[in-house]
């Protein structure tokens, strides 16, 4: 004898195992043109950051006078661009034979005043920009942590980029130096003093 109730439960599964992956096709589709703009816009606002700090570097380099302040050590520059700005720059390395400390300037990046600290890896100029963070869509951390940060790390132009974020401050660390070197700045550039 047929059961009734057997035959209408497998046809339900049935119904339910081939229309299921429909729907979930379905809801996709209907999603994507909300969510894959946002993943567009998001790059979009990450790689502006990138070609300002890229732009920003660059006009060091090419300028015929880069530096406001010529190094004295950190404790000359880092209050002298705290006079200047309305923010105090968190830095707490002050160059070392490797990596000495050039000076510093007061920049522009986007639409506010940076902290622009000037380091240096034998013939290799580095710009470290500071910036209010505020505002700004910062790129999400991540790679391998260098002291207390995990930097977003790129490649623009040439140039390698290192940015992140800490607290009110954003940092963009850019050069031509050679990615591993740059990491071994920021690594410096992370520890407490």
């Amino acid at each position: 004898m047929v059961d009734c109730r057997e035959i209408g439960a497998e046809l339900l599964d049935y119904q339910r195992d081939r229309l299921a992956p429909l729907a979930a096709g379905l809801v996709l589709t209907l999603a994507a043109p909300a969510v894959l703009p946002w993943f567009g816009w998001h790059r979009d606002r990450t790689d502006r950051l990138v070609t300002e700090a890229v732009n920003d570097h660059v006009r060091m380099l090419v300028s015929q006078h880069p530096l406001d302040v010529e190094a004295g050590g950190l404790h000359q520059v880092k209050p002298w661009l705290t006079e200047r700005l309305d923010f105090a720059p968190v830095v707490n390395f002050e160059g070392s034979p490797e990596f000495p400390l050039e000076g510093g300037a007061v920049g522009y990046f986007i639409d506010r005043r940076a902290a622009v600290f000037v380091y240096r890896r034998r013939l290799h100029r580095i710009s470290l920009l500071i910036v209010k963070a505020e505002g700004l869509s910062w790129p999400g951390q991540g790679g391998s942590p260098l002291a207390r940060v995990a930097p977003y790390r790129t490649t623009a132009r040439g140039f390698n980029v290192l940015m992140w974020r800490e607290g009110e401050l954003g940092y963009a660390l850019v050069s031509d130096l050679d990615a591993g070197e740059l990491g071994e700045l920021a690594t410096k550039l992370g520890r407490r003093s």
